[in-house]
């Protein structure tokens, strides 16, 4: 039986983010139709289990300008929607949506929020994206990916504690030698010795 891994997702008016969050995936396989049927498959963990996921979305999409990314702990991809204009939700027809499909509050920005003030450009962190309709068979591939930009500029941001003292409370030695004290006191009463 195979399993679901975690998808975050975020939209712009033009465009879809699907992260599948699945860390050390073998043998990732994605797929996506024009109709808008994104499927994956990949196996992990130390005992290999398999993962499935079939997520038939909202609407169209443009297959050869959507673009994916296999990192080390997701498949990220950048789905280009046929028409430009803002979804009212994921996933088509009137069913629940499955637990495992979250919103990405990282990436998400409301419709009616002023791009220019927004964060509708995010970086994309160097990632080297490969373009799905490049990979034949109507859909996206696995091929050519070049992770070397991956992790650029980590831990190069600035820290809100710049330029503040930070001060440590004064050790009371009045209060440590009292519990001190007490200790001895109690165990000399109980007839117990510190053996240092």
């Amino acid at each position: 039986m195979s399993r679901h891994p975690e998808v975050k997702w975020a939209e712009r008016e033009d465009k879809v983010f699907l992260t599948v969050m699945l860390p050390d995936a073998k043998n990732p396989k994605v797929n996506l139709e024009p109709n808008g049927d994104f499927t994956f498959s990949a196996t992990a963990g130390p005992e290999n289990h398999p993962y499935e996921l079939k997520l038939n979305l909202h609407d169209a999409v443009n297959v050869e300008e959507s673009k994916i990314n296999i990192g080390v702990r997701n498949i990220f991809c950048v789905l280009e929607k046929d028409e430009k204009k803002w979804w009212k939700k994921l996933l088509r027809g009137d069913e629940k949506t499955p637990h495992y499909v979250k919103v990405d509050w990282d990436k998400w920005v409301d419709e009616d929020d002023d791009p220019a003030t927004g964060p509708a450009d995010f970086d994309m962190g160097g990632m080297d994206f490969s373009k799905f309709g490049d990979m034949g068979m109507g859909g996206m591939g696995m091929g050519g990916m070049d992770m070397g930009g991956m992790g650029d500029g980590l831990g190069d941001e600035d820290s809100d504690d710049e330029g503040q003292e930070i001060t440590m409370p004064e050790k009371d030695d009045n209060k440590t030698e009292g519990v001190e004290a007490k200790l001895a006191e109690k165990e000399s009463s109980e007839g117990k010795t510190d053996s240092k």
